[in-house]
């Protein structure tokens, strides 16, 4: 019986192929039985890097022979089992992986596929993922606390957002070039309304997802947002102030459709069936609409221009300061799970000024961390195994992706997660420098990161200026985190026992070959 883990039980039909997308038709093939069969499969998504999967039974799945795919860069485990499989990838990978799932569901219970047989020592890249794996479901049994699952339905609501921002930012971008080369000034106005759409709607579809992730009626939660942007709402006064089309924003649309939920579901349980369809819309819209109007959209806006203020503040006057505090804790940020906390704030400053200040030096915390598994491989040149995982993870690395360095090299061994953090830290202090002297910049878009953020650059100097200093922290990232972890980053033990490989098991002797000793006649 065959035990290559990337191939499919005998019991599974091979799926099959089309011509156009064979690459992630095999990526999709490989991966299911190593979830355990479609039927271990209950939900699929993705976002901008990882197909998202709920599982059935976890014991199903073949952990280390998912990581060993040549397409999969690493796995995350969180309220869903996640895939990473970079920017792109996952895209095109995830409607191929949901077919083969349909097609191959039946009402059988899953069978358990074959574990392939793994060699255990401590100095291996194998060892140093299970220590990343034990330190994940650590880290995500103490991140279940109330307000971090709150935090992660926050996130919820706008990770499905992030392919529009990219796109619409990339097309401002490129308007945005235009305008100041002279180009195509007939072009200009299409492109400023294509990048520029979205945005002016964004509160609606927030509005959507959070009725959606919260359990109410989806499209109730999008028209009770839609009276934010709505121009008529210029008409109307409260707290003794004229609103704004769009004051409150994205802000202002989640507080909306949140009480929008929380009107229909009582209602839902008070309005008689018979009524239902007529009563709970009704009251809902009406009710959490005149909520919105005359009070959460004075008090989202007053919350909306307080972050802008203090973004633009705290790199201003802190600069360099707040840049190495930023780019230093990032990475610990998300280990505690906090990040998420800043994905409404990223599409508050996104609304308000057309890019974050933050998102810049927040990616800092990967160059740091690039660096820092650079130096890994070069302070252990004989560690094969290790060395391989990072050399295929680099790559994702520099574009922004880096779960597989972190929880595959710099977190188990742990002080190099540190001196990684130290990296990012110095390319923050950099860029936030900058800032504090004027050239002040950010991202059009949140999701990319590393190499992948260079498009979505937006500043008030010259694009070329702003590209130098973006480029110029990543540089300093890299290096500060090399050099940190190369001197740093080891103690002479952890050189002692990392820096070698372990030995091949002994061939055992084979009976036919009449060459091998077990075959030699006794000596009498």
């Amino acid at each position: 019986m065959s035990t290559d883990p990337t191939q499919p039980p005998a019991s599974t039909p091979a799926a099959p192929v089309t011509p156009a997308a064979d690459k992630n038709r095999a990526t999709a093939a490989a991966i299911l039985p190593l979830l355990g069969g479609p039927d271990n499969v209950t939900s699929i998504a993705h976002c901008m890097t990882r197909l998202r999967i709920s599982l059935r039974d976890r014991s199903l799945v073949q952990d280390e022979a998912l990581k060993a795919l040549p397409a999969v860069l690493g796995v995350v485990e969180d309220d869903t089992y996640q895939i990473v499989l970079g920017p792109g990838a996952v895209a095109r990978v995830t409607p191929e992986f949901q077919a083969l799932v349909e097609e191959g569901r039946t009402t059988a219970p899953p069978a358990t596929a074959p574990r392939p047989a793994t060699a255990s020592h401590p100095v291996t890249a194998d060892e140093l993922a299970a220590q990343g794996a034990a330190l994940k479901e650590a880290q995500k049994a103490r991140n279940a606390t109330p307000f971090k699952l709150m935090l992660r339905r926050v996130a919820n609501i706008f990770v499905p957002l992030i392919p529009a921002l990219i796109g619409c930012g990339i097309i401002a971008g490129l308007n945005g070039l235009l305008m100041n080369f002279g180009l195509l000034p007939s072009v200009s106005p299409a492109l400023a309304a294509i990048g520029s759409g979205f945005m002016s709607l964004i509160a609606v579809f927030v509005g959507y997802n959070t009725a959606k992730e919260f359990g109410g009626t989806p499209i109730l939660g999008g028209a009770v947002a839609a009276i934010i942007v709505f121009p008529g709402v210029a008409k109307i006064t409260a707290f003794g102030t004229e609103l704004r089309p769009g004051q409150g924003g994205v802000l202002g649309a989640l507080a909306a459709a949140l009480l929008a939920v929380y009107v229909e579901k009582r209602c839902r349980r008070l309005v008689p069936e018979a009524l239902d369809v007529l009563v709970t819309p009704t009251l809902t819209v009406l009710i959490s609409g005149l909520v919105t109007l005359f009070g959460l959209m004075f008090l989202a806006g007053e919350a909306s221009a307080a972050i802008g203020a203090f973004a633009d503040g705290l790199l201003s006057t802190g600069g360099a300061f707040a840049g190495l505090v930023l780019g230093g804790l990032f990475l610990p940020l998300v280990m505690l799970g906090l990040h998420q906390a800043l994905i409404p704030i990223h599409t508050t400053l996104i609304e308000q000024s057309g890019h974050t200040v933050l998102l810049p030096i927040l990616a800092m915390a990967g160059a740091g961390q690039v660096g820092a598994a650079i130096a890994v491989h070069y302070r252990l040149p004989r560690n094969g195994s290790l060395r391989a995982t990072i050399k295929s993870a680099l790559p994702a690395g520099f574009l922004g992706v880096g779960e597989p360095l972190i929880y595959g090299v710099s977190l188990p061994l742990g002080r190099p997660f540190v001196t990684a953090c130290v990296g990012g830290a110095a390319g923050g202090a950099f860029v936030g420098l900058f800032n504090q002297l004027g050239t002040a910049f950010g991202s059009t878009a949140i999701g990319p990161s590393g190499w992948a953020l260079f498009p979505l650059l937006e500043g008030s100097s010259s694009l070329g200026v702003t590209v130098a200093v973006y480029a110029g922290g990543l540089l300093t990232g890299y290096l500060v985190g090399f050099a940190a972890t190369y001197f740093f980053g080891f103690t002479r033990q952890m050189l002692t026992d990392l820096n070698t490989d372990p030995a091949p098991a002994p061939t055992p002797p084979d009976p036919a070959d009449p060459a091998d000793p077990a075959r030699a006649p006794a000596l009498t």
